[in-house]
């Protein structure tokens, strides 16, 4: 799985961090969403899965592989 953050479009909620923080952190400024792993291991799959369904901006998009 590759994993795709947009940004532009990241509203700040932080329920990326909450549901996958080995993939997903904030930047202290604006908490606008980093995405730290764009390939994260297979374990963490599920967490990504939950971050994007999660997002309310919808900028969390992942591609299966």
């Amino acid at each position: 799985m590759e994993v795709e953050l947009d940004e532009p479009k990241c509203v700040a909620a932080g329920q990326c961090v909450v549901a996958a923080p080995e993939v997903f952190d904030q930047r202290d400024e604006d908490g606008v969403a980093v995405l730290l792993d764009n390939r994260p291991a297979p374990a963490l799959f599920n967490a990504v899965r939950e971050a994007a369904a999660l997002c309310p901006a919808a900028a969390i998009r992942m591609v299966e592989q």
